[in-house]
Protein backbone atom coordinates (compact mmCIF):
# COMPACT_ATOMS: atom_id res chain seq x y z
CA UNK A 1 0.00 0.00 0.00
CA UNK A 2 1.20 3.47 -0.14
CA UNK A 3 0.48 6.58 2.26
CA UNK A 4 -0.70 9.57 0.02
CA UNK A 5 -2.12 13.21 1.44
CA UNK A 6 -6.05 13.20 0.90
CA UNK A 7 -6.18 16.05 -1.53
CA UNK A 8 -4.27 14.43 -4.01
CA UNK A 9 -6.08 10.90 -3.36
CA UNK A 10 -8.82 11.15 -5.71
CA UNK A 11 -9.27 8.61 -8.18
CA UNK A 12 -7.47 5.64 -6.05
CA UNK A 13 -8.45 2.53 -4.01
CA UNK A 14 -8.68 2.81 -0.49
CA UNK A 15 -7.20 0.01 1.01
CA UNK A 16 -8.79 -0.50 4.32
CA UNK A 17 -12.09 0.83 5.86
CA UNK A 18 -12.19 4.24 7.53
CA UNK A 19 -14.16 4.80 10.50
CA UNK A 20 -16.56 7.70 11.85
CA UNK A 21 -16.79 8.00 15.55
CA UNK A 22 -19.33 10.13 16.89
CA UNK A 23 -19.94 9.67 20.60
CA UNK A 24 -23.39 8.29 21.39
CA UNK A 25 -24.17 8.63 17.48
CA UNK A 26 -22.19 5.83 15.46
CA UNK A 27 -19.02 4.13 14.95
CA UNK A 28 -18.88 2.20 11.63
CA UNK A 29 -16.78 2.26 8.54
CA UNK A 30 -17.92 5.64 6.28
CA UNK A 31 -15.53 4.17 3.61
CA UNK A 32 -14.63 0.59 2.79
CA UNK A 33 -12.29 -0.51 1.55
CA UNK A 34 -12.25 -1.00 -2.30
CA UNK A 35 -14.07 2.35 -2.27
CA UNK A 36 -12.70 5.16 -5.20
CA UNK A 37 -12.16 7.96 -3.61
CA UNK A 38 -14.16 10.73 -5.13
CA UNK A 39 -13.75 14.73 -4.67
CA UNK A 40 -16.97 15.33 -2.54
CA UNK A 41 -14.97 12.27 -0.11
CA UNK A 42 -12.30 14.57 0.92
CA UNK A 43 -14.18 16.70 3.37
CA UNK A 44 -15.78 13.74 5.11
CA UNK A 45 -12.20 12.64 5.01
CA UNK A 46 -10.38 15.15 6.54
CA UNK A 47 -13.50 15.59 9.54
CA UNK A 48 -12.45 12.27 10.74
CA UNK A 49 -9.15 12.66 11.27
CA UNK A 50 -7.25 11.38 7.57
CA UNK A 51 -5.08 14.10 6.28
CA UNK A 52 -3.54 11.07 4.46
CA UNK A 53 -5.20 7.87 3.33
CA UNK A 54 -3.46 4.48 2.47
CA UNK A 55 -3.77 3.28 -1.31
CA UNK A 56 -3.97 0.10 -2.62
CA UNK A 57 -0.93 -1.22 -4.48
CA UNK A 58 -0.67 -4.65 -6.29
CA UNK A 59 2.01 -6.78 -4.38
CA UNK A 60 1.96 -10.70 -4.85
CA UNK A 61 3.44 -11.10 -1.66
CA UNK A 62 0.76 -9.38 0.60
CA UNK A 63 -2.77 -9.92 2.15
CA UNK A 64 -5.14 -7.44 3.04
CA UNK A 65 -6.39 -7.22 6.07
CA UNK A 66 -9.64 -8.68 5.28
CA UNK A 67 -8.74 -11.23 3.04
CA UNK A 68 -6.06 -12.39 6.06
CA UNK A 69 -9.25 -12.73 8.40
CA UNK A 70 -10.93 -14.96 6.04
CA UNK A 71 -8.30 -17.34 7.05
CA UNK A 72 -8.48 -17.19 10.74
CA UNK A 73 -12.32 -17.29 10.32
CA UNK A 74 -11.47 -20.78 8.66
CA UNK A 75 -8.76 -21.27 11.66
CA UNK A 76 -11.84 -21.20 13.58
CA UNK A 77 -14.97 -22.42 12.19
CA UNK A 78 -16.62 -25.55 12.57
CA UNK A 79 -20.28 -26.92 11.77
CA UNK A 80 -23.22 -25.21 13.26
CA UNK A 81 -21.30 -21.48 13.49
CA UNK A 82 -21.39 -18.56 11.18
CA UNK A 83 -19.73 -16.24 10.22
CA UNK A 84 -20.02 -12.12 9.78
CA UNK A 85 -18.73 -10.26 6.63
CA UNK A 86 -15.21 -8.68 7.29
CA UNK A 87 -16.02 -5.51 8.79
CA UNK A 88 -12.43 -3.18 9.27
CA UNK A 89 -10.67 -6.13 9.21
CA UNK A 90 -12.62 -8.43 11.55
CA UNK A 91 -14.83 -11.50 11.19
CA UNK A 92 -17.14 -13.08 14.51
CA UNK A 93 -18.62 -16.24 13.96
CA UNK A 94 -21.79 -17.14 15.55
CA UNK A 95 -23.35 -19.95 16.90
CA UNK A 96 -26.01 -21.34 14.97
CA UNK A 97 -27.68 -23.95 17.70
CA UNK A 98 -27.59 -24.22 21.43
CA UNK A 99 -24.74 -26.37 22.32
CA UNK A 100 -21.64 -26.68 24.03
CA UNK A 101 -18.58 -24.17 23.28
CA UNK A 102 -15.23 -26.29 23.19
CA UNK A 103 -11.83 -24.30 22.32
CA UNK A 104 -8.82 -26.07 21.76
CA UNK A 105 -6.74 -24.02 24.07
CA UNK A 106 -3.15 -25.06 23.36
CA UNK A 107 -3.71 -24.18 19.39
CA UNK A 108 -5.05 -20.70 20.04
CA UNK A 109 -2.17 -20.10 22.22
CA UNK A 110 -0.28 -20.98 19.14
CA UNK A 111 -2.23 -19.32 16.56
CA UNK A 112 -2.16 -15.73 19.08
CA UNK A 113 1.40 -16.25 19.75
CA UNK A 114 2.44 -15.38 16.31
CA UNK A 115 1.67 -11.90 16.66
CA UNK A 116 0.39 -9.76 14.11
CA UNK A 117 -3.00 -11.55 14.38
CA UNK A 118 -5.34 -12.31 17.18
CA UNK A 119 -8.47 -14.77 17.89
CA UNK A 120 -10.12 -13.64 20.88
CA UNK A 121 -13.44 -16.18 22.19
CA UNK A 122 -15.61 -16.55 24.93
CA UNK A 123 -14.58 -19.50 28.00
CA UNK A 124 -14.34 -23.16 26.77
CA UNK A 125 -16.76 -25.92 28.26
CA UNK A 126 -19.64 -23.32 28.91
CA UNK A 127 -23.19 -24.15 27.36
CA UNK A 128 -24.11 -21.04 24.64
CA UNK A 129 -27.20 -20.06 22.33
CA UNK A 130 -28.40 -19.61 19.34
CA UNK A 131 -27.22 -16.02 18.08
CA UNK A 132 -24.27 -15.93 20.49
CA UNK A 133 -21.37 -14.72 19.69
CA UNK A 134 -18.43 -17.24 19.70
CA UNK A 135 -15.30 -15.03 18.53
CA UNK A 136 -13.92 -12.35 17.08
CA UNK A 137 -10.55 -13.09 14.52
CA UNK A 138 -8.31 -10.06 13.04
CA UNK A 139 -4.89 -9.33 11.90
CA UNK A 140 -3.65 -6.28 13.10
CA UNK A 141 -1.42 -4.56 10.56
CA UNK A 142 -3.28 -3.54 7.67
CA UNK A 143 -1.40 -5.91 5.03
CA UNK A 144 0.88 -8.87 6.51
CA UNK A 145 2.79 -11.22 4.61
CA UNK A 146 1.19 -14.22 3.22
CA UNK A 147 3.54 -16.35 4.53
CA UNK A 148 2.44 -15.32 7.98
CA UNK A 149 -0.73 -16.60 7.35
CA UNK A 150 0.67 -19.62 6.81
CA UNK A 151 2.35 -19.86 9.37
CA UNK A 152 -1.16 -19.26 11.64
CA UNK A 153 -2.79 -22.14 9.33
CA UNK A 154 0.36 -24.51 10.20
CA UNK A 155 0.05 -23.74 14.21
CA UNK A 156 -3.89 -24.34 14.05
CA UNK A 157 -3.34 -27.99 12.32
CA UNK A 158 -5.74 -29.61 10.14
CA UNK A 159 -8.95 -29.01 12.17
CA UNK A 160 -11.03 -25.87 13.44
CA UNK A 161 -10.07 -25.08 16.53
CA UNK A 162 -13.40 -24.65 17.71
CA UNK A 163 -16.45 -27.05 18.26
CA UNK A 164 -20.20 -26.43 19.06
CA UNK A 165 -21.77 -29.33 20.13
CA UNK A 166 -25.24 -29.02 19.89
CA UNK A 167 -27.75 -30.18 23.47
CA UNK A 168 -29.10 -33.59 23.28
CA UNK A 169 -32.50 -34.06 25.38
CA UNK A 170 -32.34 -36.83 27.66
CA UNK A 171 -34.43 -39.13 29.60
CA UNK A 172 -32.91 -39.82 32.97
CA UNK A 173 -33.15 -41.71 36.24
CA UNK A 174 -33.19 -40.44 39.22
CA UNK A 175 -32.43 -42.27 42.91
CA UNK A 176 -32.95 -40.12 45.76
CA UNK A 177 -30.91 -42.14 48.72
CA UNK A 178 -30.78 -41.48 52.60
CA UNK A 179 -32.31 -43.06 55.25
CA UNK A 180 -33.94 -39.55 56.57
CA UNK A 181 -35.40 -39.37 53.48
CA UNK A 182 -36.55 -42.69 52.68
CA UNK A 183 -38.51 -43.07 56.19
CA UNK A 184 -39.96 -39.73 56.03
CA UNK A 185 -37.78 -38.08 58.83
CA UNK A 186 -37.19 -35.10 56.35
CA UNK A 187 -38.69 -33.92 53.13
CA UNK A 188 -37.06 -34.66 49.71
CA UNK A 189 -35.63 -31.04 48.39
CA UNK A 190 -32.92 -32.46 46.28
CA UNK A 191 -35.55 -34.03 43.56
CA UNK A 192 -36.97 -30.32 42.70
CA UNK A 193 -33.15 -29.04 41.81
CA UNK A 194 -32.34 -32.05 39.70
CA UNK A 195 -35.32 -31.69 37.55
CA UNK A 196 -34.65 -28.20 37.12
CA UNK A 197 -31.54 -28.36 36.44
CA UNK A 198 -31.83 -30.86 33.50
CA UNK A 199 -34.78 -29.55 32.62
CA UNK A 200 -32.87 -26.28 30.83
CA UNK A 201 -31.35 -29.19 28.74
CA UNK A 202 -34.41 -30.79 27.94
CA UNK A 203 -33.95 -33.39 30.18
CA UNK A 204 -36.67 -35.44 31.05
CA UNK A 205 -37.04 -37.81 34.56
CA UNK A 206 -38.04 -41.04 33.25
CA UNK A 207 -37.71 -43.16 36.53
CA UNK A 208 -37.44 -41.75 39.98
CA UNK A 209 -37.01 -44.10 43.41
CA UNK A 210 -36.46 -43.02 47.19
CA UNK A 211 -34.51 -45.90 48.85
CA UNK A 212 -32.85 -45.97 52.07
CA UNK A 213 -28.51 -46.46 52.67
CA UNK A 214 -28.93 -49.49 51.10
CA UNK A 215 -26.11 -50.48 48.69
CA UNK A 216 -27.54 -53.20 46.77
CA UNK A 217 -31.41 -51.80 46.52
CA UNK A 218 -29.47 -48.82 45.10
CA UNK A 219 -27.39 -50.68 42.76
CA UNK A 220 -30.48 -52.68 41.54
CA UNK A 221 -32.34 -49.74 41.26
CA UNK A 222 -29.65 -48.12 38.82
CA UNK A 223 -29.39 -51.44 36.58
CA UNK A 224 -33.25 -51.65 36.39
CA UNK A 225 -33.41 -48.03 35.20
CA UNK A 226 -30.75 -48.67 32.63
CA UNK A 227 -32.23 -51.52 31.33
CA UNK A 228 -35.50 -49.31 30.86
CA UNK A 229 -33.91 -47.36 28.53
CA UNK A 230 -32.93 -44.39 30.60
CA UNK A 231 -29.94 -42.54 29.28
CA UNK A 232 -28.28 -41.31 31.90
CA UNK A 233 -28.54 -42.06 35.66
CA UNK A 234 -28.45 -39.90 38.96
CA UNK A 235 -27.56 -40.60 42.28
CA UNK A 236 -28.27 -38.18 45.21
CA UNK A 237 -26.92 -38.49 48.64
CA UNK A 238 -24.89 -40.65 50.42
CA UNK A 239 -21.94 -39.56 48.76
CA UNK A 240 -19.34 -38.67 51.75
CA UNK A 241 -16.80 -40.92 53.46
CA UNK A 242 -18.94 -41.49 56.05
CA UNK A 243 -19.17 -45.88 56.73
CA UNK A 244 -22.76 -45.26 56.38
CA UNK A 245 -22.95 -43.38 52.56
CA UNK A 246 -22.90 -46.27 50.74
CA UNK A 247 -24.20 -44.81 46.85
CA UNK A 248 -20.47 -44.58 45.35
CA UNK A 249 -20.17 -48.52 46.53
CA UNK A 250 -23.67 -48.81 45.03
CA UNK A 251 -22.53 -47.42 41.28
CA UNK A 252 -18.86 -49.15 41.61
CA UNK A 253 -21.23 -52.27 41.82
CA UNK A 254 -23.12 -51.75 38.54
CA UNK A 255 -19.89 -52.29 36.73
CA UNK A 256 -20.12 -49.03 35.41
CA UNK A 257 -16.25 -47.73 34.56
CA UNK A 258 -15.47 -45.10 36.93
CA UNK A 259 -14.28 -41.78 36.00
CA UNK A 260 -13.44 -40.28 39.17
CA UNK A 261 -15.11 -40.27 42.50
CA UNK A 262 -13.67 -36.63 43.73
CA UNK A 263 -13.25 -33.01 41.68
CA UNK A 264 -10.68 -30.20 42.31
CA UNK A 265 -13.95 -28.18 43.05
CA UNK A 266 -15.91 -26.43 45.49
CA UNK A 267 -18.69 -27.00 46.29
CA UNK A 268 -18.69 -30.62 45.02
CA UNK A 269 -15.36 -32.46 45.94
CA UNK A 270 -17.59 -35.25 46.25
CA UNK A 271 -18.50 -35.61 42.74
CA UNK A 272 -18.61 -39.12 41.16
CA UNK A 273 -18.46 -39.63 37.62
CA UNK A 274 -18.96 -43.17 35.55
CA UNK A 275 -20.02 -44.71 32.49
CA UNK A 276 -21.70 -47.48 31.36
CA UNK A 277 -20.02 -49.73 28.65
CA UNK A 278 -22.27 -48.44 26.13
CA UNK A 279 -21.23 -44.81 27.25
CA UNK A 280 -24.25 -43.65 29.28
CA UNK A 281 -23.11 -42.08 32.05
CA UNK A 282 -23.56 -42.50 35.77
CA UNK A 283 -23.43 -39.83 38.19
CA UNK A 284 -23.14 -39.16 42.34
CA UNK A 285 -23.74 -36.16 43.48
CA UNK A 286 -22.96 -34.48 46.60
CA UNK A 287 -25.46 -32.88 48.63
CA UNK A 288 -24.10 -29.53 47.63
CA UNK A 289 -26.03 -29.53 44.49
CA UNK A 290 -29.27 -29.36 46.87
CA UNK A 291 -28.84 -26.07 48.33
CA UNK A 292 -25.71 -23.88 46.67
CA UNK A 293 -25.93 -21.84 43.58
CA UNK A 294 -23.38 -23.47 41.52
CA UNK A 295 -21.60 -26.44 42.37
CA UNK A 296 -19.75 -29.09 40.50
CA UNK A 297 -22.33 -30.48 38.39
CA UNK A 298 -23.25 -27.13 36.58
CA UNK A 299 -19.22 -27.76 35.19
CA UNK A 300 -20.43 -30.53 33.90
CA UNK A 301 -23.69 -31.00 32.87
CA UNK A 302 -23.32 -29.51 29.31
CA UNK A 303 -20.64 -32.23 28.95
CA UNK A 304 -22.86 -34.99 29.89
CA UNK A 305 -25.93 -33.36 28.31
CA UNK A 306 -24.09 -33.19 24.79
CA UNK A 307 -22.25 -36.76 24.95
CA UNK A 308 -19.17 -34.70 25.19
CA UNK A 309 -16.75 -37.50 27.72
CA UNK A 310 -15.57 -36.00 31.13
CA UNK A 311 -12.75 -37.40 31.42
CA UNK A 312 -9.99 -37.46 34.67
CA UNK A 313 -7.83 -34.42 32.85
CA UNK A 314 -10.74 -32.33 32.62
CA UNK A 315 -11.92 -32.35 35.77
CA UNK A 316 -8.23 -31.61 36.83
CA UNK A 317 -8.43 -29.07 34.67
CA UNK A 318 -11.02 -26.99 37.03
CA UNK A 319 -8.83 -26.98 39.99
CA UNK A 320 -7.98 -23.14 38.94
CA UNK A 321 -11.27 -21.76 38.80
CA UNK A 322 -13.05 -24.37 40.80
CA UNK A 323 -13.64 -22.59 43.76
CA UNK A 324 -17.11 -20.66 43.53
CA UNK A 325 -17.20 -17.46 45.22
CA UNK A 326 -20.53 -17.87 46.55
CA UNK A 327 -21.48 -14.24 45.55
CA UNK A 328 -24.41 -12.84 46.78
CA UNK A 329 -25.81 -11.59 43.41
CA UNK A 330 -24.78 -15.00 41.43
CA UNK A 331 -23.87 -14.12 37.82
CA UNK A 332 -23.18 -17.66 36.45
CA UNK A 333 -21.38 -18.42 34.09
CA UNK A 334 -20.51 -15.11 33.64
CA UNK A 335 -18.15 -14.99 36.25
CA UNK A 336 -14.42 -16.78 36.60
CA UNK A 337 -16.26 -19.73 38.46
CA UNK A 338 -14.90 -23.23 36.39
CA UNK A 339 -12.84 -20.60 34.00
CA UNK A 340 -9.30 -21.88 34.71
CA UNK A 341 -7.16 -21.90 31.80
Amino acid sequence: MKLMKTEDAVGQVLCHDITQIIKGVTKDAVFRKGHVIRPEDVPVLLSVGKDTVYIWENDETMLHENDAAYILRDICRNDNMSATEPKEGKIELIADVDGLFLVDLERLRAVNSLGDMMIATRASGFMVKKGDKLCGTRVIPLVIKKERMEAAKAAAGDTPIMRLVPAKPKKYGLVTTGNEVFYGRIEDTFTPVIQQKMAEFGGEMAEHVILNDDHEKITAAIQDMLAKGCEMVICTGGMSVDPDDKTPLAIRNTGANIVSYGAPVLPGAMFLVSYTDDGRPICGLPGCVMYAKRTIFDLVLPYLMTDTPVTKEYLAGLGHGGLCLNCKVCHFPNCGFGKGV
